[in-house]
């Protein structure tokens, strides 16, 4: 990362692109059967919404060194 760069997860690429996973799997978990609710669906979102949020929990750390790790 550059000097003087504002650090932002969401400058990321990698953040930017877990995002696009979270809007297509509500997409594509919403033509899910409605039996599936709260099985597979629910576990399908939940798990695509933790990586840009982990991905931004980290962003939220400290130092440089902290930042790049995570």
């Amino acid at each position: 990362m550059k000097r003087g760069a504002i650090r932002t997860h969401e400058n990321l690429r990698a953040w930017q692109y877990s995002m696009d996973l979270v809007e297509v799997i509500y997409k594509e978990t919403g033509t899910y059967p409605s039996e599936e609710r709260f099985g597979l669906i629910n576990q399908l979102r939940r798990a695509a919404v933790s990586v840009p949020g982990n991905i931004a929990e980290g962003g939220a750390r400290g130092s440089d060194a902290e930042f790049i790790y995570s």
